[in-house]
Order: C-alpha cells, then sequence, then structure tokens
C-alpha cells in the first residue's frame, strides 16, 4: 500500500539535494556541505544503519554538540523508520542513564563532551545497547579499532535507497526529554506531521526563506532548537553551527557569514548584548533580519538593546511547550519595516510599557494558524487553564499507556499547565502556573527534585526552592533553607575557630552538596537564604510556596537575612 500523504520530515532532502545543489546548506567549523554533499551524507548513513540493522521503530539515542554531523544522523535515524532521542549534553551520566533505561534505545551516538560516558557504559552497560558510535573520530580510544563512527558507518547508498524513507509506528520520529513534576525526564514522543506543521507556522509569521543564514545558538537537544532547525532545512537555507552557545563566537559568526536569522531564550539576549557594550569596535549587525525569542519573555530594557544593536531585525517572541512541538503562540514585539527606527522605538516603547505587561498577566500573542486553544474555566473568573489541540501536540509519553476516551468535555485537549485568558482580539495572556516549574536560562527546573537534594543534607531540616524574576535567567533559582539547631549559618556571620566545621553551612557548602549528588548545574540554586521561622502553611498542611516567594521578593535586596 502505498503512503503518498504521509508527512515525512525528510521531504526536505529533495530540495535540498536540487535547489542547493551547489550551495553551502551546513558549515561548521572547517566543513562545509552543500546540499549534493548533505543529502549525499544523510543518504549514505542511512544506508550504513541499515546494513548494520537498524529497522524501522528502532530507538537511536545522541548526545552531542551542534554541528552538521548531529543533523545528518538526525535525519538518517528518521530516513530509516527509527526514533531519535537527543539527550541534553547537560546532564550527569546517571540522569542520561535514567532516560536511555525509558527509552531503550539499540544505538547511542555521542561526541566528545561525552567522552567519559564509555569507560562508565562498558562497566554499566544498557540492557538494549547494541551499537555505541562515536560522532567523530574517538581520539580517546585509538586502541579501539573496531570503534563505529560517523564515517566508518556511512555506505554508498544504493538507487533504491533514493527517498525512499520508511516510518515507524504512529508516525512517530523524536523523543524529546522534559522534566516532569518530579523533575525526572519525561519522553515526549513527536510526529513527523507535527514537526513539519511547526515549521509551515514558522515560514509563515516569522519569514523564514531560502536566502536566509541561520545561526545555531539554541542546543539541538531541545525542541525549539531542533524545529528550528528543520524549518531551515524545509526553506533550503543555510546552517551555521557553534558547538555550544557562546556569545563572543555567536557574534564572530554572525559577522564572518552574514547571519540573517537566530533565536534566542533571555539569557542568550542578555550575553549577546553584554558583549557589545563591552566591545565598542562591534558594530551594529545589520545582516541580522530575524529573532525568534522563546523560553521567557525579554524585559523592556533587553528589546530596547536589541533593536538598538540588530536595527534592521524583526523581532519576535513566541510561547509554547516541548509536548506542543515548540511554538503555540507568537507575537511581533518589533518590525523595522512599519516606520522609520527612531519612531518605531519610541513606538514600541509607549505601547510594551502599556499593554503588554498589565494586571491580567503577560501577553504572549496570538495561537498560530494551526493551533487551536481554549480556556477552561474552573470558577467564575475570567482566566483558566489554557488548553489546545491540534496536530502540533505530541502523540504521547514515551511510556504512557494510552488512555481510554471519556465523556469529558477536555477530552482530546492537552492542559498546557498554565493559566491565563484570551482578549477580544485572539490574545494569550499568561497568569502562572498550575504547577510550580521554574524556567531558567531556558531550561525547566521543578523545584521538588532540588529540594530533594538540599533535603539530604544532615544540617538541612527544610527547604522550599522559587523562582525570582531575573533580566538574564527569566527566572534565578533561590533556595529558602532552615537548618538544625547546632547547625550554624556562615554566609553573614565568620565561624569561630574553636568551632566544628561539618556543623557549619554556607551558600557554597550546599552547591558542592547539590554537585556531589549529580544534580545538573543549572538547577543548582543561585542563590541560598537562611529561613528562621517554619514555611507557611495551608490548613491541610501544604506549602504555601506563593507565600515563600512572596516574601523573598520583598527580601531579596538583603538577603541572606532573618527571613
Amino acid at each position: 500500500m502505498a503512503f503518498y500523504s504521509r508527512a515525512h520530515i525528510c521531504h526536505c532532502l529533495s530540495r535540498l539535494a536540487t535547489l542547493r545543489i551547489h550551495s553551502a546548506v551546513t558549515i561548521s567549523g572547517n566543513r562545509r556541505n552543500t546540499g549534493h554533499q548533505f543529502v549525499d551524507g544523510v543518504l549514505s548513513l542511512a544506508q550504513g544503519l541499515l546494513d548494520l540493522g537498524v529497522r524501522s521503530g528502532d530507538v537511536v539515542a545522541i548526545s552531542a554538540l551542534n554541528s552538521d554531523r548531529y543533523l545528518e544522523w538526525f535525519l538518517a535515524v528518521a530516513f530509516v523508520g527509527g526514533v531519535a532521542a537527543p539527550l541534553n549534553y547537560r546532564w550527569s551520566f546517571e540522569e542520561a542513564r535514567f532516560a536511555m533505561e525509558m527509552v531503550k534505545p539499540v544505538m547511542l551516538i555521542t561526541d566528545s563532551s561525552c567522552s567519559y560516558w564509555y569507560p562508565k557504559l562498558q562497566n554499566d552497560h544498557l540492557p538494549s545497547l547494541r551499537w555505541h558510535v562515536f560522532m567523530d573520530s574517538p581520539s580517546e580510544f585509538n586502541s579501539k579499532e573496531s570503534a563505529l563512527t560517523t564515517e566508518t558507518l556511512k555506505k554508498p547508498a544504493l538507487k533504491s535507497l533514493s527517498f525512499n524513507y520508511a516510518w515507524a509506528p504512529e508516525g512517530a520520529v523524536l523523543i524529546c526529554f522534559t522534566s516532569g513534576t518530579t523533575g525526572r525526564p519525561k519522553g515526549v514522543t513527536i510526529s513527523h506531521s507535527a514537526l513539519i506543521i511547526q515549521s509551515l507556522a514558522k515560514i509563515a509569521i516569522v519569514g523564514c526563506g531560502e536566502d536566509d543564514v541561520y545561526l545555531h545558538t539554541a542546543p539541538l537537544c531541545h525542541i525549539g532548537g531542533l524545529s528550528s532547525a528543520l524549518t531551515m532545512l524545509m526553506v533550503g537555507g543555510c546552517h551555521i553551527f557553534i558547538p555550544k552557545f557562546d556569545a563572543k563566537l555567536a557574534l564572530e559568526a554572525i559577522k564572518q557569514h552574514h547571519v540573517t536569522s537566530l533565536i534566542t531564550v533571555p539569557a542568550i539576549m542578555a550575553d549577546l548584548v553584554s558583549i557589545i557594550r563591552m566591545k565598542m569596535t562591534w558594530k551594529v549587525t545589520e545582516s541580522v533580519k530575524k529573532i525568534l525569542n522563546g523560553g521567557g519573555g525579554l524585559s523592556n530594557g533587553l528589546i530596547e538593546d536589541a533593536i538598538k544593536f540588530f536595527p534592521r531585525a524583526k523581532i519576535l517572541s513566541a510561547y509554547g511547550m516541548t509536548e506542543t512541538c515548540s511554538s503555540l503562540t507568537f507575537m511581533t514585539l518589533y518590525d523595522p519595516t512599519c516606520a522609520s527606527s527612531r519612531q518605531a522605538l519610541q513606538e514600541f516603547v509607549e505601547i510594551k510599557s502599556n499593554s503588554f505587561h498589565l494586571p491580567e498577566g503577560v501577553c504572549v500573542g496570538k495561537p498560530a494558524p494551526h493551533v487551536e486553544l481554549k480556556i477552561c474555566f474552573d470558577s467564575s473568573d475570567h482566566v483558566g487553564r489554557i488548553l489546545t489541540r491540534g496536530p502540533h501536540i505530541m502523540l504521547r509519553y514515551w511510556d504512557q499507556i494510552p488512555s481510554r476516551p471519556s465523556d469529558s468535555p477536555d477530552e482530546g485537549w492537552l492542559d498546557t499547565g498554565d493559566i491565563g485568558s484570551i482578549d477580544d482580539y485572539g490574545n494569550i495572556w499568561l497568569i502562572g502556573r498550575t504547577n510550580n516549574r521554574i524556567k531558567s536560562g531556558g531550561e525547566n527546573v521543578y523545584p521538588e527534585e532540588v529540594e530533594t537534594v538540599l533535603s539530604q543534607h544532615p544540617g538541612v531540616t527544610g527547604s522550599v526552592v522559587v523562582g525570582h524574576p531575573d533580566v538574564r535567567l527569566t527566572q534565578m533559582i533561590v533556595a529558602c533553607i532552615r537548618i538544625k539547631d547546632n547547625w550554624q549559618w556562615a554566609d553573614n556571620s565568620p565561624v569561630h575557630p574553636t568551632e566544628k566545621k561539618e556543623l557549619v553551612l554556607s551558600s557554597e557548602t550546599l552547591r558542592h552538596h547539590c554537585r556531589e549528588k549529580n544534580l545538573t548545574g543549572f538547577k543548582i540554586p543561585k542563590l541560598f537564604t537562611l529561613w528562621r521561622k517554619p514555611f507557611p502553611l495551608t490548613s491541610t498542611g501544604k506549602l504555601r510556596r506563593y507565600q515563600v516567594q512572596r516574601e523573598v521578593l520583598s527580601h531579596l535586596h538583603s538577603l541572606p537575612s532573618n527571613l
């Protein structure tokens, strides 16, 4: 049976092989590939996977920094009907192992950033894992002559293989990890259709095209980075890779390659602005025409700086989540084609100050054309839970058993976990979260996970972790600590030399404890404060987290303090 209408992300290959046959499609360090070379690399790698024994439905885990080879692997796995499972390279090995135990990959691809995993995998083998492939040459393991690498796996593609790709069950192509309510990774299963629909939305709203030169600032293990990469593959743009975000490297790449498009989170934008301010030799970057920000809203100051330093860029903001295959809504913050730069900036500042941050919440724009949203009102108030449905929604969580249909009016709708409203113009306004998730530097952090780690320290009797608004990170992680009676907090007062050092706690002591417990770096609190009174509870014994957060915000200028 032919599947003429089934979506597949490898549809982009035939376009790249013709439209960009002699033009650069990927530039990664010293490697430069034309459309023909890139497609040939994908097909050769797909042939190698088939010869090795990878089949439809097999899961292939990837943990690596951004590069052209990462994209080759993603498309080759999809081509043979596999399901790619990108792992966050910032995870500890223990977190990565937990994720792999969940999805049971038959193959793991790593680069030098995860070289320390090799001996751990040798001593702690995963039953499902049949092959470990090095994305580049494994210089650390030259004695392993039989080691599999990207280049040794590639085989000349048979003519019969040409664009005859396969599908995994349910049309799944990607398992993108996001933290659950406990902070443990949850595998979000995403289909070919969802990725293509998301790409078409970005093409229509952001205005991506074949003339774009796109700088990869976001990691490809995140849905935002991967969906934007696929968007550029579909239109036939040129991809510029830096291994991971570094503001100086990014600005050098923008200048060298005349980058026209990039995505940011507030931390990335803040770092770019900071470097430009420090280096007065940097000129305004007039080549950049499109900036899409996600992972939290930009502050007024950051948007004004972005307009100043990227004067020809259309700046947009997106709101979404992994479970919805990235962006649900879009909002144009600044469009230089609407008026002169000076007039447009003045109008923007007035509008932003008066409209985008109201008591009703924060405006995140209108839904993309393919997205259906509704507000589920749990009370007579005009705000409620934000629900969505459509082809952009995940298939399921990887280890989730499909539930039986119910008679609920919300059946078939995904609860985003956000509280908000929709105004008379169709704009979505965010009020808050139904859970306690903190968004810091574009990453999800769940307080419960951090609190569990802190509670394991012998000097800690309790902790509450909250998010504090931060221009660069969106939210800074703050931990409020209660300590045992015979312990001393050392951040404020000096410790007497005769006192036992093991009964002294400080911010640095707790950071070290978090690292020892393998808590990922971005989850470790940036600020610790001593909390001397009982944490506020409801009548049923539940923590009033919002009350702690409110007190922290009001006293933050004097932290650590006797809260």
